[in-house]
């Protein structure tokens, strides 16, 4: 049974192959809708499809309800057998192409016959694509740029895809009464971005019955070894999984070990070393006289009993490190020298949900379906931030619109108990001004200062565009910061010192941005604003009641940027939040 990522690739598919069809725009659109509601979606997927409740999704329709059902029970959907019958495999690699859709597409399929990457690459060598109507030469580098990037970059799965399957495998091997301990590990448990395969650990005392316990989970493809300790399979999605099993003595080691990093790792052996030890993911082990570590591979001398992973960095003199900061940048210095933040940020302490999107712009849920879906998991205010009118494309509001929807934010006000904040998310204008006047920016609560536009500005343009934007004297949280989009947009040209330099000097707080194609800011760039004491905002970018769920990936990404519970604004209770954002002070 495909799983909810797969399903949301499925439906895509389907909708971009439609599009080259020329099919209508909506019936194409509510592809892309379910897509993104399966993505954003908390619930697990069986229950619903079994009770019928697949409708109760926003954006899912009955029709959409049945081919998701039987996708979800079958694997095939005759309609996408059909549009993958008539359209070849490179086709959809060429619609994997950042900001390649199907219009571009179909207009290069006709007028130069355009089938696969390799074709669109050899036309765009040869010069013919920018002789083509709406292309021109920098469309043409451009799509080489986009094939050059592909070609180098391996296939990764987003943070939120690969934690979704984890803990999947993990409930499913807890399931298994063979099962003592069982942990997600890897980068994944480190929190990085993008995932390339998964690692789970386990402890058992019966590892045999575990292992075919494990590969009697629905969704494997291939069996890529199998062993008493380890096995590795490829899941139908194309993601790699190797899960080890070792003794409960063993499991805390282990974990931590293939947790890593590698340079992590790296460092800590050679602080065991200067404390007569040695570690590797068979254990920790005393050094023997004749200080030989291993024989055939193995370590040698006496294993010492690590309990959990705290005991093991303990046993190498160091504060216990959280598994988002093992990248050796830092974190084993400052565990031995007692400065490693020991009150990180925690999805509990976030008080308020920010940076929220409605029907009044791109958004899929009305102002009181987000309020009463955060009010009912316990945050005590939201902020309403739509789009300004610069943003066109996303159903930016005017002056007359905005009006509106405080009139609306107000009455909805009577009717629930959390605090609702009247914002915007403002676009940072090519010179770096907002796209409202004062008068508004200053009766709003909160706004959002974001990029959309011109993102290929030469670095020295973006930086003194930013530099402006950030030293405008209304408060302001910088929006998605970097303007990636993982895996799709690299990140804008930008000297990040000099616009952090001058948002430090002004007034005004940087966004975590929890939706799971940006986590963004990045984390080197996280501690460089906490060095310019520069606040933070946990933030969501929710475009529907499910992407509240994203504030769980803006905390990890700001955990591993160090910042604590005491620089994150929307930590504070509702009324000092508002204050400390307030756009005029």
């Amino acid at each position: 049974m495909p799983e909810k990522a797969e399903i949301a690739r499925a439906l895509r598919e389907i909708g971009a192959l439609l599009e080259l069809e020329g099919e209508n725009p909506f019936k194409v659109r509510a592809y892309e809708n379910g897509a993104r509601a399966l993505e954003a979606l908390q619930e697990a997927l069986d229950p619903m499809v079994a009770e019928g409740r697949l409708e109760e999704i926003p954006g899912v329709g009955k029709a959409l309800a049945e081919k998701i059902a039987e996708l979800h029970s079958t694997g095939h959907l005759p309609l996408l057998d059909r549009l993958r019958a008539a359209h070849p495999p490179s086709v959809l690699e060429l619609l994997e192409l950042p900001d390649f859709g199907p219009k571009k597409l179909l207009a290069l399929q006709q007028a130069l016959g355009i089938q696969s990457v390799a074709d669109l690459e050899a036309a765009c060598v040869a010069g013919k694509v920018r002789e083509l109507p709406h292309f021109g030469e920098k469309s043409e580098q451009k799509l080489l740029d986009a094939i050059r990037r592909r070609r180098e970059r391996p296939h990764r799965f987003l943070l939120s895809e690969a934690t979704a399957i984890g803990e999947r495998i993990v409930a499913h091997l807890r399931a298994s009464p063979a099962t003592l301990q069982c942990e997600v590990a890897g980068s994944t448990r480190r929190g990085r971005e993008t995932v390339g395969d998964l690692d789970v650990v386990a402890a058992s005392d019966d590892p045999a019955a575990l292992s075919a316990h494990f590969l009697a989970m629905a969704g494997i493809a291939e069996t890529l070894g199998h062993g008493q300790t380890k096995t590795s399979v490829r899941l139908a999605n194309g993601l790699q999984v190797d899960l080890r099993v070792v003794p409960p003595a063993d499991f805390a080691t282990l974990l931590h070990h293939l947790t890593g990093s590698k340079a992590h790792h790296v460092k800590l052996r050679g602080l065991a070393r200067e404390r007569g030890l040695t570690l590797s993911e068979w254990g920790l082990f005393e050094l023997p006289p004749d200080g030989g570590a291993e024989t055939d591979g193995e370590p040698r001398g006496a294993k010492r009993i690590v309990r959990s992973e705290a005991e093991l960095y303990g046993a190498l003199g160091l504060a216990s490190i959280p598994p988002e900061l093992r990248e050796d940048e830092g974190e084993i210095e400052a565990a031995r020298d007692g400065t490693l933040p020991t009150d990180l940020v925690r999805l509990e302490d976030v008080r308020g949900m920010v940076h929220c999107h409605t029907t009044w712009s791109d958004g899929h849920a009305t102002v009181e379906e987000m309020a009463r879906a955060a009010e009912a998991a316990g945050f005590e205010y939201l902020t309403i931030t739509d789009h300004s009118g610069t943003a066109a494309y996303a159903g930016g509001l005017d002056a007359e619109r905005l009006q509106r929807q405080w009139d609306e934010i107000d009455g909805v006000q009577e009717r629930v108990k959390i605090r609702l904040l009247k914002g915007t998310e403002a676009d940072i204008l090519e010179d770096g001004a907002l796209d409202w006047p004062d008068a508004v920016l200053e009766k709003l609560d909160v706004v959002v200062a974001s990029v959309h536009s011109r993102m290929k500005m030469p670095e020295e343009e973006m930086t003194r565009r930013l530099v402006r934007a950030m030293a405008l004297p209304v408060f302001k949280i910088w929006g998605h910061a970097s303007g990636r989009l993982l895996g799709e947009r690299e990140p804008y040209a930008v000297r990040i010192d000099e616009v952090l330099d001058a948002l430090a000097g002004s007034r005004g707080a940087i966004e975590v941005n929890g939706d799971p194609h940006r986590l963004d800011m990045e984390p080197r760039s996280l501690r460089r604003a906490r060095e310019r004491r520069i606040p933070f905002v946990l933030t969501t970018d929710a475009h529907s009641v499910e992407g509240l769920a994203h504030l769980r990936w803006a905390v990890v990404t700001a955990r591993r940027g160090w910042v604590t519970k005491g620089e994150v604004l929307n930590a504070l209770p509702a009324a000092s939040f508002a204050r400390a954002v307030k756009p005029a002070g």
